[in-house]
């Protein structure tokens, strides 16, 4: 899985944080900091961050190489 931040939308409000604090976090700057590729066991919860942050600044992908995942 890929996550990507758009950092032209993004607003810090943090619902991320929420979400999936195993991903996303702030530094000690107040700046947002996430891992890029986590484990493909967090896909809800990378899947969550993207769906509550209200600028839509989160995007989850398949990795390259990986099969795209279809939601139901």
């Amino acid at each position: 899985m890929q996550i990507t931040v758009d950092t032209n939308l993004c607003e810090s409000y943090g619902q991320c944080v929420f979400a999936a604090p195993e991903i996303f976090s702030f530094d000690d700057e107040d700046h947002l900091t996430y891992e890029a590729a986590p484990s493909d066991a967090l896909l809800d919860r990378a899947e969550r961050a993207a769906a509550v942050c209200p600028v839509r600044a989160v995007t989850v992908s398949a990795a390259p190489g990986e099969p795209a995942t279809v939601a139901n």
